[in-house]
């Protein structure tokens, strides 16, 4: 699925508490000359209300109008000067969406235990909250949250090119996508024919 054009633009996944935020930011100061775009910095028409009763609905991503991130990674390809090497975006679907898989080079899913996803987002979300809006979290979780992380693990885990161990420690998750994004690129220019399988 790999696309022919410059910057190289990186998709990076995980389900809510994952790391993908914390791993996209790392990225972005490890890689030379990128910027990173983050998915909930936008509001798109079409976004479900409830993501929970969109994952029950089947979980069509082309629901979705993307055109605010479409274009500004657009915008990003042709026009920023100097042009960058790297574009990351903190985005959940992978190639999943038809229109904005058509500007993605890479996909990487970090595959975090769903328990250890929980409580990292209990204790970034809920510092300040009472004992009961913790216990009102989890029973939601229980009886339907826990469906749209397994959605990701349905849908956007098995369409990414690279899947990396999200309890591994943070510097580890870094390093090992940074040289499976420097991999990729020497294979590509060492030979132009070659075609990554997904």
């Amino acid at each position: 699925m790999e696309r022919q054009q410059k910057p190289y633009v990186i998709a990076i996944a995980a389900v809510s508490g994952g790391g993908k935020t914390t791993v996209t930011k790392r990225l972005t100061a490890t890689l030379s000359n990128s910027k990173a775009l983050y998915f909930d910095d936008y509001e798109f028409d079409g976004e479900p209300d409830d993501i929970r009763e969109w994952v029950e609905k089947g979980s069509d991503h082309n629901v979705w109008n993307l055109s605010p991130l479409i274009n500004q990674i657009q915008l990003l390809l042709s026009e920023h000067i100097p042009p960058l090497d790297y574009i990351l975006l903190d985005y959940p679907f992978a190639y999943a969406h038809e229109e904005m898989s058509k500007l993605i080079n890479f996909t990487i899913f970090i595959d975090t235990p769903l328990d250890m996803a929980m409580a990292r987002r209990i204790l970034r979300d809920f510092a300040e909250e009472s004992i009961e809006n913790v216990r009102n979290d989890m029973e939601n979780y229980l009886s339907r949250g826990r469906n749209a992380y397994l959605d990701m693990l349905r849908t956007t885990k098995p369409n990414s090119d690279f899947i990396v161990d999200g309890s591994l420690p943070l510097d580890t998750i870094v390093a090992t996508i940074t040289e499976e994004i420097n991999n990729k690129k020497s294979r590509k220019e060492e030979s132009p024919l070659y075609e990554p399988t997904n």
